[in-house]
């Protein structure tokens, strides 16, 4: 097929501008989750910690919660007018929306307007996001010839690791400058106003780009689709193949992607305790050695098949993510691992008397219980502990090893004695942890580094086997005439719901029990889900020819 050779356009540049554009997006898309303790600081300081940490994820979501609508609105486009302009519109909103977080002012001067302020951007952040993916693997995947598709795409697959990446150095390389102090201020800024000067570079190497040529042979022929949103999902014809993609291939793939190189960062910082300088740069070690696997799997993908690959991945991540986890955690904060294993934390309470340790509204101070002030107190240090079933009406005990503490009555006391009398709880909790060998954060020269790079580098490696073929599986799916609209929409629900949830969602099963790994059973019944609805109707594509 000697079309796909024409010296019209350089593969070389169609891949460089379509990876360079999308490494772009994702920058400004994973600064905010880089940034989500510093944020919380700065736009949610008027609620209780634990709920402000959980608001600035729960902002983090908002993100992914639109992204299937950006699918919609820019897939649609992007079937109708083209590849290449819908292209420039989502970078140009991502762009704005980034570089205008940058100069949005804290919660101390604005007040209430601030997080609000803060979720509009992501929401235009998102629904850019949404239209940009599935244009850029399209857009690629249509100028690739047909033996190459998954090697050509899968330079799409590294541009959110890379943009992580990208967003890791830069974070970094302020921080260090700046100094912690200066960087929790103001020097957090400077990573969003730096988007302005990405944002100009790519855009000009987007314009030097032409139409793809299987979407303008489509053109010329008169065969564009006049909806392609009902054409889509109108007819069960295609729209099953959808909903195919999403439960059999991209549910699994988003949730192994976000436990992988999100969650784990999140872990090593909330529940592990290892500071957010040293968690950045293990991290950015871990996904330098694991990037050119993302290359690697799509190549191979073109020899053995996209689906062997992918269900790979699946069924390796809900096998390893308990014992990697539990590794993580000795290797991470030792003392932590210790200290938990010889002086367990028990909570003996009814269960009737606790709340949810997550208030979305913020007023809840988790005092008004016995068995809330136990627990919101452990929550808050990270502390895991198990629960024991009391009889109703029994006053809230907390036990360390041996050592056996009782939490206030708050029937029996009121007001400043309330206060008083948590103060002084907390104290000795506090104690008794500390003599009991609880870290109050990791210690920096216990950390086994390459021991955690090694763990986090093989969590990287389950997400280039899911995440380097499915570009090029999705494109194969789907008929040109709905193509971007058709994949980018179970790609988006997928990622920005299954797996752009993951965060808040794991944290949330955390704070409920108590136990710091409970959360990775969202992933693992995600992922199991994906194979078995895999393996029994996901075809293979592999050979297939996508210029019909």
């Amino acid at each position: 097929m000697p079309k796909h050779h024409e010296a019209t356009q350089s593969e070389k540049l169609v891949i460089t501008a379509s990876s360079l554009g999308t490494v772009f997006e994702w920058y400004d898309f994973y600064l905010y989750g880089l940034l989500a303790t510093i944020i919380s600081a700065q736009f949610f300081s008027g609620v209780n910690e634990t709920t402000g940490f959980i608001f600035a994820l729960a902002a983090f979501a908002a993100g992914f919660a639109v992204r299937p609508f950006g699918a919609l609105v820019f897939g649609r486009i992007g079937d109708l007018v083209g590849r290449k302009n819908t292209f420039l519109v989502t970078m140009g909103l991502m762009g704005f929306a980034t570089f205008v977080v940058g100069l949005l002012p804290s919660y101390a001067t604005i007040g209430v307007a601030a997080p609000v302020l803060l979720i509009a951007m992501r929401l235009i952040q998102g629904l850019a996001l949404g239209g940009e993916y599935g244009g850029a693997a399209t857009y690629v995947a249509e100028h690739a010839p047909n033996n190459k598709r998954g090697l050509y795409t899968s330079f799409i697959q590294t541009t959110a690791t890379l943009g992580l990446f990208a967003a890791l150095l830069v974070v970094i390389g302020t921080r260090t400058l700046v100094g912690e102090e200066a960087f929790k201020d103001w020097g957090w800024r400077v990573p969003f106003l730096v988007s302005i000067i990405l944002l100009g570079v790519s855009l000009w190497i987007r314009m030097q780009l032409e139409e793809s040529p299987v979407f303008k042979k489509m053109k010329e022929e008169g065969k564009t689709s006049k909806a392609p949103l009902t054409d889509a999902f109108g007819k069960w014809s295609n729209l099953k193949w959808v909903l195919i993609a999403l439960l059999g291939a991209v549910a699994g793939q988003a949730v192994v992607w976000y436990t992988g190189q999100f969650y784990a960062m999140f872990f090593l910082e909330k529940m592990l305790m290892v500071d957010g300088a040293t968690t950045n740069i293990l991290i950015a070690i871990a996904l330098a050695i694991g990037t050119p696997f993302f290359i690697f799997f799509g190549w191979l993908s073109d020899k053995v098949g996209r689906k062997p690959i992918i269900m790979a991945g699946c069924a390796l991540a809900v096998l390893t993510y308990f014992p990697a986890f539990q590794a993580l955690s000795s290797a991470a904060n030792p003392a932590l691992a210790r200290a938990a294993a010889t002086a367990p934390v028990t909570v003996v309470t009814n269960d009737a008397d606790c709340s949810l340790q997550f208030d979305p509204v913020g007023g809840n101070k988790f005092d008004s219980k016995s068995c809330d002030i136990a627990k919101a107190f452990l929550a808050k240090n990270a502390i895991s502990y198990s629960s024991v079933e009391a009889p109703a009406g029994a006053i809230a005990q907390v036990k360390i090893g041996d050592a056996t503490f009782t939490a206030p009555d708050p029937a029996q006391v009121t007001g400043a004695d309330r206060k008083a009398a948590i103060t002084a709880f907390q104290g000795e909790l506090k104690a008794a942890l500390t003599s009991a060998g609880y870290p109050s954060k990791a210690d920096p020269a216990a950390i086994n580094k390459p021991l955690v790079v090694a763990i986090l580098t093989w969590l990287v490696l389950l997400v280039t086997m899911v995440y380097g073929p499915i570009a090029a599986m999705l494109v194969e799916l789907f008929p040109t005439r709905i193509r971007y609209t058709s994949m980018s929409l179970p790609y988006h629900i997928g990622n920005g719901w299954f797996g752009g949830f993951l965060p808040t969602t794991a944290f949330a099963m955390v704070a409920a029990t108590g136990d710091i790994y409970y959360g990775l059973w969202y992933p693992i019944v995600v992922a199991g889900l994906t194979l078995i609805v895999g393996l029994l109707f996901l075809p293979e594509t592999f050979r297939k020819n996508i210029d019909e």
